[in-house]
């Protein structure tokens, strides 16, 4: 039976730590690949990079942040969509793992791992491993998590694979949204997460596969020195609250019996995100007629 071919998809803006990147899609065991870079590099440095790199599928893009990411996944032609940012680096073993847990399980429409976070220099920081062994999580109930616990467990996109036909189904406009809310420029690898797995399930794998990046200096949306609106990936948690109600996946009685939890929320991040305010503002008007 022919393996499916999987798209490593590479957004890339940021030429420092490109090169390894790229190398470490370049290593995967995995023989079916293809892989696409969509560079909006201000430079010429990651086009240089990627000429020295046969097959590579390179293309050049106007669009910046959330654009630039949603042109390069809808841009891959494989069964399997596999992201990959420009700092961050895969274990060579990485597609191949996820490809043999998704094999046979058809209602997994997204599969995630354990990961690694690394500095500059390639050093281990932190090791996240949400889960202590491998196993399935249905769409329903990682969403009821990760929204009532308000916690990001999966990671980032590096960390994730899921199926392109998803993806299609879902749409370009409603990838990053919940309900009413948008979360384009704040949680919306989140948001994402709650969109591909719906209706199905999710696969965790018990592995080290995937290294995040975490560089002071780096311009990345983890920095807030970098990212004006990094606000925005905390006050989402709080809209999404009541997004996921809206939708029914959070029942009246479990989004009341959030009021402490977001109440202490507000308290420590009012003086430091602005948007905060905003989106208490928006839960508390959101509850008002709930209270009865």
């Amino acid at each position: 039976m022919a393996l499916p071919l999987v798209s490593i998809v590479i957004p890339s803006y940021k030429p420092g730590h490109f090169e390894q990147c790229l190398r470490s899609a370049i290593g995967q065991t995995y023989p079916n690949i293809e892989i696409l870079v969509s560079d909006n590099c201000p430079t010429e440095e990651i086009r240089e990079i990627c000429a020295r790199f046969p097959g590579v599928i390179y293309q050049r893009s106007s669009v910046l942040r959330e654009a630039n990411v949603l042109g390069a996944l809808y841009g891959a032609k494989g069964v399997f969509i596999k992201p990959l940012f420009d700092d961050d680096l895969l274990h060579p073993f990485c597609v191949e793992r996820m490809v043999a847990a998704a094999a046979g399980r058809d209602e997994v429409q997204l599969l995630f791992s354990a990961s690694q976070v690394i500095d500059a220099g390639n050093q281990r920081v932190e090791t996240r491993r949400p889960y202590e062994a491998s196993g399935m999580v249905s769409g329903l109930d990682l969403h009821r998590s990760m929204t009532l616990g308000m916690r990001n467990f999966i990671g980032e996109f590096t960390t994730i694979m899921f199926r392109r036909s998803k993806l299609w189904q879902i749409g370009w406009h409603n990838l990053f949204k919940v309900g009413s809310h948008d979360c384009t420029i704040g949680l919306a690898d989140v948001a994402a997460y709650f969109n591909l797995v719906a209706g199905g399930s999710a696969f965790y794998i018990d592995e080290e596969l995937s290294y995040f990046r975490r560089d002071p200096v780096l311009q990345s949306n983890s920095n807030p020195n970098a990212n004006p609106n990094f606000g925005y990936c905390f006050s989402d948690y709080i809209d999404l609250l009541y997004a996921s109600h809206e939708i029914g996946l959070v029942t009246t009685e479990e989004l009341l019996a959030t009021q402490e939890q977001v109440h202490a929320v507000y308290l420590s991040l009012r003086g430091v995100f602005e948007q905060i305010g905003r989106s208490y503002e928006r839960y508390l008007a959101y509850l008002q007629p709930l209270k009865g």
